[in-house]
């Protein structure tokens, strides 16, 4: 889709318009409240169906993205979300704002859903990724600071997310009119691979993502209402924290792959939730801000590797979508969870189930990250000269004679980039013939993954 060395700049812009509203949640949610005649759980409730919707999208486009084409659903997704975020910003009855939001949150989830796949199939998922948390991070500060300085009401924030997918817009140019196709050359459709490890991640990211969006949801009201802060000493708070996240994104993009994914999910994970406890517990500025900033420097590091793992599940993208909105499920109900339990137990009690609840969700997360722990294979350079006969099989077909016999190795597209010694970027367990890799074929529309081969002895060349 973009030149191999180059940052996919669409899909990060795609990825920050696709985020932004769950990014601004805490503001939205409690202008809402504020500005419009509801009650504290009636806007979470608001905010959670927002991000139901955004979460529908993505389970409804999982597989389809390459059906449809990256650009189509793109501008599809800009269109909802500025028609349907623009259309809540500009009015003030409550039906039209809970429509308005719904579809834009639709159009927020499409935009996601295309950014994750194209991301996931993409050379370098887990920098792409800290881009784009990166971005989001920093623009998402950058209006916390400005929104209470242009004034009151719901419109602000909103509009803020609709002008953001508009501004969008001239990157999809940039995105494919179709992707390779669902099937193969056989006309079987590929299965989802990692099935019992992508079911568990799935199943636990709604957890994971409900306990850290219901304290964010009310975290403008601990503030406010707990800490005794004005509005503008919150909004600064949340820029602050925004940009402590833009510090741990920086170190995991600098970080990489060098500890592994187990250890930054598991143990961040679990200084979340002590985050969460010491937030939920602020009665001052001290200790709500420690708390709020901890809490964003730890949350995008460990997102990041999340996405990654679901990124390294399915090269194309169909876990990183499907894992995407079922921690979007979490969030959509964060908002209404954490006003009804701190409405009945206090904030405190709250963020002491929130925790807990985290600590929970680490334990499965860690063990897919270690069970899908990417294995470091040998690379093997074939000339052709020393294997005249070698041919390349799609899955699925039987080898050509005289190869019915030998063993076939299965190449890996989604393990970690090694040197080569003649300067040519190959993957792990990638095998070089005749100067042409197995991405190079695959750029053609060649969908080759499994190579038989032997040397000029006939003996099998092992990989």
């Amino acid at each position: 889709m973009f030149a191999p060395r180059s940052m996919p700049w669409p899909l990060v812009a795609l990825f920050t318009a696709g985020y932004l509203a769950s990014y601004l949640l805490p503001t939205t949610v409690g202008r809402l409240d504020s500005a419009l005649p509801l009650s504290a759980t009636q806007a979470g409730a608001v905010g959670s169906a927002l991000l139901l919707s955004s979460a529908s999208a993505g389970f409804a486009l999982a597989a389809r993205v390459d059906r449809f084409g990256a650009r189509a659903l793109a501008r599809l997704g800009i269109v909802l979300a500025v028609l349907g975020y623009g259309s809540a910003a500009l009015t003030d009855s409550v039906p039209a704002v809970v429509l308005g939001a719904v579809v834009g949150g639709f159009g927020s989830g499409t935009m996601t859903a295309v950014a994750a796949s194209g991301i996931a199939a993409g050379r370098d998922p887990h920098r792409a990724t800290t881009s784009g948390l990166l971005v989001v991070s920093a623009l998402a500060g950058a209006l916390y600071l400005t929104i209470p300085r242009l004034g009151p009401g719901h419109g602000l924030p909103l509009g803020a997310v609709a002008l953001t997918a508009l501004a969008v817009w001239p990157f999809t140019g940039r995105l494919s009119a179709r992707t390779a196709p669902a099937a193969g050359p056989d006309g079987v459709r590929r299965p989802l691979p990692h099935r019992r490890a992508g079911l568990l991640l799935a199943a636990t990211m709604p957890c994971w993502s409900l306990a850290q969006n219901a304290l964010w949801g009310v975290s403008g009201r601990i503030g406010l209402g707990q800490a005794h802060l004005t509005e503008i000493t919150v909004g600064a708070v949340f820029a602050t924290a925004l940009g402590a996240g833009l510090l741990g994104v920086v170190g995991a993009g600098a970080l990489g792959p060098r500890l592994g994914r187990a250890l930054p999910i598991g143990l961040g994970t679990a200084l979340i939730a002590g985050c969460i406890a010491l937030s939920a517990s602020a009665t001052d500025l001290p200790s709500f801000a420690l708390g709020e900033v901890a809490w964003n420097l730890c949350y995008p590091v460990v997102l990041s590797y999340v996405i990654s793992l679901a990124a390294a599940l399915d090269a194309r993208g169909r876990w990183a979508v499907l894992v995407g909105s079922a921690a979007s499920l979490g969030t959509a109900a964060g908002p209404l969870t954490g006003s009804v339990l701190s409405a009945r137990a206090g904030f405190p009690a709250m963020g002491e189930v929130l925790a807990a609840v985290l600590l929970l969700a680490a334990l499965p997360m860690t063990a897919v990250a270690l069970r899908t722990a990417p294995r470091r294979l040998r690379v093997v350079e074939i000339p052709i000269a020393a294997a005249p006969r070698t041919e390349l099989v799609p899955v699925g077909e039987v080898p050509p004679a005289p190869f019915q016999d030998l063993p076939v190795v299965e190449i890996s597209l989604r393990e970690t980039p090694v040197p080569d010694p003649a300067g040519k970027d190959v993957r792990a367990g990638e095998i070089l013939v005749g100067g042409a890799t197995v991405r190079d074929l695959s750029a053609k529309g060649i969908p080759v993954v499994q190579i038989p081969f032997t040397d000029t002895s006939g003996a099998t060349v092992p990989a």
